[in-house]
């Protein structure tokens, strides 16, 4: 613990006190002011031998191939297994006892004839004749027809081959002469014998060593005939495993198991920490530390979030903590979560990481709706709720509960048809107004409560009617009556007007006109609510950005048919428009840091 500490591995302990003594192990730890006490034992738990946990892979290998078991499976593969091991360890065993016993029997041959074996040996010029002399003649010994003479406890019938080396060919040994003749094996071994074994007590080693191989081997054949006999090898040999490694003392156990034992995940690890996220226009994603941007004056200019290629900016601006989750939507209606501490952190000048390589997004699927889930949100309460609408008039509105089950393959949070998809998704309490904008011009108003609250497979319901050939562009949720609606069209022109002027009707009407469609305007390409203050960023098709303010834009009837907001170059036209989060911030005189954390909800006056 101290070295992790003293590495800075471990975040948070001031001091560690060792207070063990003979009564018994006592570790003392104080930690920094304003540490979380169960981050810090999380972090203790994962990090030393504190708490242990281990997972078994119950995969074991069955005929070649292998296959995932159940605990009785496994116990099963096991025993089989050890059978094996047995039997094969026994067939080794067998085979050199009869070696032995083999090379027994030509030492008696040879104490028997030793004034024979002494001549031959003696007169012959090399090792090699001596060996061939004595393996050519058969010899006669009392001895060994004594030892080869055996009888079955049970009184059945021996069968000597059970005795004989394998290979070993049926000329030699004891023939049916009486006679015996030698091996090559016997006759190497003979030549070897050192003087000392011509001694009355090594004959009687010899004789000794013979009957006790001879009994091993009787032994050895049982257990290949009988499986009985296996099992009960098996078992000795665990009870023996279980004595020497399982326990201490009767009943207590080296270490203690528990089947019920919590998994700690990377989350609990993590101290909860208020954090600014930023995403860009061209999906840029990133966190920073809310205590990075202090409390300034009035007229501070603030800290920059985010450094942004010139054809980017901060598309949202939003503050939520490390154990919130955020809502990503993919134009495809599917959901994918994302936990905050899982944004990538980055310094005010990196860019982040593009939020498309953060989940599994199939061919032409891209996010284009975020949500963060923050205060009561966080803990998906069931008076709160997602509204979805898609480009061909359907809406839909889905209790926020019913996506508390977060999958890293993502849901279907609508079911889109062939060719729909969805253009827009936000949070509500069940107490605003949706508006649906179509490239039309046209724009209806309705309560939300005309939607109710379906499950996440329906297909949603209709809620804005359109003719041939149009398609909804924007929804928008209404917040409050000082807002204006900006809309734009694909020829540049656009106008700004008073959120009042939107009359609200019922849901599945054609609704009322937007902004004047005409041979100059062209389609509708994008509508968003903004405030006097606000700043837009203008796109069009060929790449060009334009940044204009607001306030620049007079605002002007619903009927009319806008002004120019960009100059277009010839076969150029507006692709879309977005409202720019700001990234400068100014406080109060009298604000402090902690006001600052407090205010941190909106985006736009903090930074």
């Amino acid at each position: 613990m101290a070295e992790l500490v003293h590495e800075k591995k471990i975040e948070g302990i001031s001091h560690i006190q060792d207070e063990s003594d003979k009564s018994g192990m006592r570790l003392v730890i104080e930690l920094k002011r304003g540490e979380v006490p169960e981050v810090v034992l999380n972090n203790l738990y994962k990090q030393t031998q504190l708490q242990d946990t281990f997972g078994v892979n119950m995969v074991a290998l069955i005929n070649g191939q292998p296959k995932l078991c159940n605990l009785k499976d496994l116990i099963q593969v096991f025993l089989s297994h050890r059978r094996e091991v047995v039997t094969r360890r026994t067939v080794f065993t067998l085979r050199k006892a009869r070696e032995r016993g083999h090379v027994l029997e030509g030492l008696a041959v040879a104490l028997a004839n030793i004034d024979d074996f002494i001549a031959i040996i003696r007169n012959a010029p090399t090792p090699p004749v001596a060996k061939a002399e004595l393996m050519l003649r058969p010899w006669d010994s009392s001895l060994v027809r004594e030892m080869l003479t055996r009888a079955r406890a049970d009184g059945g019938v021996v069968n000597a081959d059970d005795y004989r080396p394998d290979g070993l060919e049926k000329a030699l040994g004891m023939g049916s002469d009486g006679l015996y003749r030698l091996s090559e094996t016997q006759a190497q071994e003979i030549l070897q014998m050192r003087l000392q074994r011509l001694t009355g007590l090594e004959q009687d080693k010899i004789v000794a060593e013979y009957k006790e191989v001879m009994s091993e081997i009787d032994d050895l054949l049982d257990i290949l005939a009988k499986p009985e006999r296996v099992s009960i090898i098996i078992s000795e040999e665990l009870s023996a495993i279980k004595l020497e490694f399982g326990q201490t003392k009767l009943g207590a156990r080296r270490s203690q198991i528990e089947h019920s034992s919590f998994d700690l995940s990377t989350e609990d690890l993590i101290t909860p920490t208020d954090m600014v996220v930023t995403l860009s226009h061209t999906g840029y994603i990133k966190s920073q530390p809310l205590s990075e941007y202090r409390a300034q004056k009035r007229g501070g200019r603030g800290k920059q979030a985010t450094a942004t290629k010139e054809d980017d900016w901060v598309d949202q601006l939003f503050i939520s903590n490390t154990h919130d989750y955020i809502l990503c939507f993919s134009n495809r209606g599917r959901l994918y979560w994302l936990k905050v501490w899982e944004v990538p952190a980055g310094s005010r000048g990196s860019r982040g990481r593009p939020i498309v390589n953060m989940f599994p997004l199939q061919e032409g699927e891209k996010i284009t709706v975020v949500l963060p889930l923050t205060g009561e949100k966080r803990s998906f309460p069931a008076d709160q709720y997602v509204f979805m609408a898609t480009s061909m008039g359907t809406v839909k509105k889905t209790t926020l509960d019913e996506f508390n089950n977060p999958r890293k393959a993502g849901i279907i949070a609508v079911d889109l048809d062939d060719g729909d998809f969805l253009v827009g998704a936000a949070l509500t309490d069940g107490k605003h107004d949706v508006m649906l904008f179509s490239d039309g011009g046209k724009a209806v108003r309705f309560d939300e409560n005309d939607v109710r609250p379906m499950g996440r497979n329906a297909r949603g319901v209709r809620g804005m009617m359109l003719e041939d050939g149009q398609g909804v562009i924007a929804m928008l949720v209404a917040e409050d009556e000082q807002q204006s609606v900006l809309t734009a069209t694909q020829n540049g022109y656009g106008k700004r007007t008073s959120i009042i002027e939107y009359t609200r009707h019922g849901r599945g009407t054609k609704g009322m006109i937007a902004i004047q469609q005409s041979e100059r305007n062209g389609k509708v390409v994008a509508a968003t609510l903004v405030h006097t203050d606000d700043e837009i960023m203008l796109i069009t098709d060929k790449g060009v950005l334009v940044r204009t303010r607001v306030s620049e834009i007079r605002e002007m009837g619903r009927a009319t048919q806008g002004v120019t907001l960009i100059g277009l170059d010839e076969g150029s036209q507006l692709s879309g428009l977005q409202r720019i989060v700001e990234n400068d911030a100014t406080l109060d005189d009298n604000d402090t840091e902690n006001d600052a954390g407090q205010d941190a909800s909106n985006p736009e006056t903090n930074s």
